[in-house]
């Protein structure tokens, strides 16, 4: 994409705002669309988004946007950086002024509320099957992003000509895009890595240890490359940044909404406290019910996503679950 071209980026929470921020240090122009007309006034005022990223300065090319219809004018490519819930809502609306066949590259991590699918899923059935689209995950915190630290992503799309157009808008300036045709492997790593970070965070809220720790992020990984490969993912890509390196992030830095939500039902905070406290969306929370029944609809067993789910929705204690969990029989590790 050239310096002419400008892109939109349509989620001005933390990570849309982190996105957005690093496109415009590409020289390039980028709205960056929020649907608070008074937090976007604020941002274009101040040059920051002190509400999700502060300490992070927006370029002078990028533009905050309150209005969808003009934040999409004229752009040759679109981020989307909403929450999954939201997804298909936000997609539809978009629909109503994106030009024809402009990219869309998807920046939620999780599945879709009742019908588990995954989000190209969701946006293809929004702007049709042959729309040019691609999805963004690996292992990035948004502050860091907004901070200009090194980071890397993995881009995939069907076709490598759209992932290598969101990769070249992306990277420079310390941040590495890789790509990949793997599409669902990206896709299952970014939904399913949240429901194992609460666990992670239970087990430390509980002081478990990090012997507890190191068991559930591997054996966290064989469940999330269960239910990849299952749904016709690579290994290669779930044991990459999307993957195992999204993984190890979230579960190990307390930069991560999830494992804080988890840290703070170990605590014994109820799942409303926890997240008032957090103060954003917490995408683990709603994807664990989503990867469950996903997961049970193909018959694949995912012990420690059921654990989660049973403390989230049935108010099993976390001590409770996690005695299960260490109690379950013996078996070969390649089981």
């Amino acid at each position: 994409m050239s310096e002419a071209e400008s892109i939109a980026v349509i989620g001005a929470g933390s990570y849309g705002t982190a996105l957005a921020i690093q496109v415009a240090r590409q020289g390039q122009p980028v709205r960056l669309w929020g649907r608070n007309a008074e937090a976007i006034q604020q941002m274009a005022e101040e040059r920051l988004n002190a509400r999700y990223l502060p300490g992070c300065p927006l370029p002078e090319t990028l533009q905050p946007v309150a209005d969808l219809a003009a934040a999409l004018q004229g752009a040759t490519a679109v981020i989307v950086a909403v929450p999954s819930h939201a997804l298909r809502e936000t997609c539809t609306a978009i629909a109503q002024s994106i030009g024809n066949q402009v990219p869309v590259a998807c920046a939620a991590k999780g599945l879709e509320p009742e019908s588990c699918k995954l989000p190209l899923d969701v946006i293809a059935e929004v702007l049709g099957e042959a729309w040019p689209l691609a999805v963004i995950s690996g292992p990035t915190f948004a502050k860091e992003i907004g901070q200009g630290m090194p980071s890397a992503v993995s881009i995939g799309a069907r076709s490598l000509d759209v992932a290598d157009a969101f990769a070249e808008a992306l990277h420079g300036a310390g941040f590495r895009a890789y790509t990949t045709d793997d599409i669902v492997g990206v896709q299952i790593g970014g939904a399913v890595k949240n429901v194992l970070a609460i666990g992670v965070g239970i087990a430390d809220g509980l002081n478990l240890g990090a012997n507890t720790r190191a068991a559930l992020i591997t054996r966290g990984l064989v469940e999330m490359s269960r239910l990849g490969e299952a749904l016709g993912a690579r290994s290669e890509t779930l044991m990459g940044l999307s993957g195992m390196g999204d993984l190890v992030l979230t579960c190990t830095d307390n930069q991560s909404r999830n494992r804080r939500f988890g840290l703070a039902l170990a605590r014994g905070e109820s799942v409303d406290e926890a997240m008032e406290a957090i103060g954003q969306v917490v995408e683990g929370y709603r994807v664990t019910r989503e990867v469950r029944e996903l997961a049970r609809s193909l018959g694949i067993e995912m012990p420690i996503t059921e654990q989660v789910y049973q403390v989230l929705y049935e108010g099993v204690a976390p001590v409770a679950a996690v005695l299960s969990l260490s109690s379950r029989p013996q078996r070969a590790e390649t089981e």
